[in-house]
């Protein structure tokens, strides 16, 4: 009777501890994670034709590398990566690129500098 007894009485315990709210139960200390600051250079491309132009404006305080990818619609049209350009706090930068023939899609890749 006395096993029945203890056996009860460690699981009332146990289903107590697992109905406390996630915040009531400890937890280990340690370092926050600092908050994410915003990143990113807001980016407008334009296809006209065959030409490509991105314009990119950076609002934050990092400097953001932003790089132009243009992939030509024809399979014997070779696609492009531009240079990398920084583009620092509240600057604005032109990005440009072209195809032979025809855009098939145009995108601005960004890397934390």
């Amino acid at each position: 009777m006395r096993l029945s007894r203890s056996l009860a009485s460690a699981t009332v315990a146990v289903a107590l501890v697992l109905s406390l709210p996630y915040e009531a139960v400890p937890h280990a200390r340690g370092h926050k994670p600092a908050p994410a600051q915003p990143f990113g250079a807001e980016c407008r491309t334009k296809v006209t034709g065959s030409h490509v132009t991105a314009y990119c404006h950076n609002p934050y305080p990092g400097t953001d590398r932003v790089r132009l990818h243009v992939e030509c619609d024809r399979w014997w049209d070779l696609d492009t990566d531009g240079a990398p350009v920084d583009t620092g706090p509240a600057m604005t930068v032109r990005l440009t690129g072209r195809c032979w023939k025809d855009v098939g899609s145009a995108w601005v890749s960004h890397q934390k500098r």
